[in-house]
Parts: structure tokens; sequence; C-alpha cells
């Protein structure tokens, strides 16, 4: 590749590895084009799930999330991601475009980016096991580069953001439109996005548990050892001072940060959007546990129980399928092909 961009093998694998970032339904919504100096992010809006994300905020967090992949596999293959964020206002679904200046890796670029194959979204219980006071300001420092704050949930909050959760669950369970996507997008075995039923585990009946989504056909035990939510489980919510695309973005971004050194120091981890895509249960969280701020994600984690089996990795599509030349119509057939 010319004219200021790195070597098609190197700018594959740094798209290869920010599709690896979390997604509501695992439904990968974004699009990446290739200029001769810069690469492009594009909100693939087909995969916006209508039920499930009716303004689309759950689709620019996926979003940022691949975006801040991007830099860090960019960082550890020796380039620097200058980012324009939202560069044109008259085309609001190209949310980034990207810069590449030489940069040599350091040892945390180099491990943070081997983390990105290793973050697993896991919804199982976890141990009693205390989450030192350290690593969650460690988490909380990561939110904050990103532009965000990111607070732990405790006595009144906590049951405040637990009753917000187990509200949205509820009227998802009473809405038809909600319960077909979902059926749709889980239960799956062999599809490339989605979320399989390798990955998700059934309702769990532990006193104190928190709802889960009802995925279809669950086929993911939970680890012996497991002590449930009313142990030491963490819950966080990342929140942004506003509540435009550029605060979701960059929501998506931390959350990326977050749950990569989360992975890096052990964690397990996993995001939790349903309380946020309700409108009363949002507000609910907004004012009574987010200190008035937009929350943006709840992240719930904790330590894994030791005979807890690894989770396989959720499917992802091809990279043809999401990287073409700049000037592809989102969506369109055109397929990127090495020069």
């Amino acid at each position: 590749m010319d004219h200021g961009l790195p070597d098609d093998f190197t700018v594959e694998s740094a798209v290869a590895l920010a599709c690896r970032a979390p997604s509501v339904h695992n439904s990968q919504p974004w699009q990446w084009r290739v200029g001769d100096r810069t690469l492009h992010l594009y909100a693939d809006r087909s995969r916006q799930l209508a039920g499930t994300d009716p303004d689309g905020r759950d689709l620019m967090l996926g979003c940022g999330a691949a975006l801040h992949h991007l830099r860090v596999g960019f960082a550890a293959l020796g380039w620097r991601a200058e980012v324009h964020r939202l560069p044109n206002p008259a085309e609001p679904g190209h949310l980034a475009s990207v810069e590449l200046h030489r940069h040599e890796p350091t040892q945390e670029d180099i491990t943070l980016a081997a983390t990105i194959p290793r973050r697993r979204t896991d919804r199982r219980r976890h141990s009693s096991w205390t989450v030192p006071t350290g690593y969650l300001d460690d988490l909380a420092r990561h939110a904050a580069d990103e532009g965000t704050i990111l607070r732990l949930a405790l006595d009144a909050a906590r049951y405040h953001l637990a009753r917000a959760i187990s509200e949205a669950a509820e009227a998802h369970a009473a809405d038809p439109v909600y319960r077909t996507e979902l059926a749709a997008w889980s239960g799956r075995h062999t599809a490339p996005d989605g979320v399989p039923s390798a990955n998700a585990p059934s309702q769990d009946d532990t006193p104190g548990a928190l709802p889960t989504r009802a995925f279809a056909d669950p086929k993911l035990d939970q680890p012996e050892g497991a002590s449930g939510e009313a142990d030491e489980t963490v819950l966080l919510v990342l929140s942004t001072a506003s509540d435009d695309p550029m605060s979701r973005l960059r929501a998506g971004e931390a959350t990326s940060a977050v749950l990569l050194a989360a992975t890096s120091l052990g964690l397990a981890t996993s995001p939790l959007t349903e309380p946020l895509e309700v409108a009363d249960t949002r507000t609910k969280v907004r004012d009574l546990v987010a200190g008035g701020t937009f929350p943006q994600m709840v992240l719930r984690t904790g330590w894994a129980p030791v005979n807890a089996d690894p989770l396989p990795a959720t499917p992802r599509r091809n990279l043809d399928e999401v990287l073409s030349p700049l000037g592809t119509p989102v969506g369109g057939e055109v397929r990127y092909q090495s020069h």
C-alpha cells in the first residue's frame, strides 16, 4: 500500500484485531475503508438492531470499541494512530479517519495488543475473591484517559443499579419485537456473527443473581464454585458528561480500554447494556447511580472460579466483508484486495 499507509499485511492485521471488539449481540456494526493516506471507520446501519438499540447508541459503542482496538493493534505493530473523530458533519455515518505515524512499540503496547484475542465476554458467575482496590483504580484511570468516568456501584447505588437491570429485563421480556430480534441473533452454532449457544449461560437462579439476556438455546454451564452476584462481583458504570454521538463513540473506546486492561489483570468481564436500552431504567441509572452524568455502559467484572473452563472465541465476519477501498458504499459488494 502506497502513499502514507503501512503495507497491506500490517493494515489487515490491525483491522482484524479491531474486529475482535465487542458489540451488542455480536452484531459487528462497522465497516473500514482504505484510502491512499488514511483509514476510515463507518457505521454500518444495516446492522443496527431496531428492537434492542432503536437510537443507535449500542452501535456507536461497538464502533468506538473497534476504533480503540485498532489503535492498540497499530501501536503494537509500530504505528501511532492519529484519530479524527466524526470528521464530516454532513456524513454522520463516517465515524473516524485515521492517519498513521511511525512509532516504536513499548512493552505495554505489545502486551495490550496480545490481550485482544484473549478477551472474552464471560456471562458466568464469579468466585468470591475480592478485586483489589488498586485494580479498580487502574481501570478508572484507563476510562479517564478516554474522556469518560468509571464509577464503582456500591451500597445504595448498587441496589438501584440491580433494580434497573431487573426492570429492563422485565420490559424487554414484554416486548415481542425485542424477543424476536434476540432469538434471531442468538442460539447460533456456525454463523459468523450473533451470540453462539456455547457462549450463553442459562438464566441464573442463584439468590441475588442479576438477570442476564434470555439468549436462545443457551449451552454454557455455570462453573462449580461460583458464588453469584450477592458476593464479590463488581459492577462498574461508565458515563460521559454529554450524550451526543462523540460522547458515545468515546464511551465505546473507553469500554475497550477498560475491558483490555481488566483482561490483562486476569479478570473476567462482561459488558451490560440492557439497563441502558430502556429509557426509564437508563434515567434511573443516570440519576441514582451515575451522579447525573449519562451512563453509556455497565461493566460486570470479577475473578472466574479456578475450575471455569475457557470460553471459545465468538465468531467474526471475514475481513473482506468489512474492509474495502475508500469510496465503496457501506454494505456494498466491492471487496478489499491487497495490492
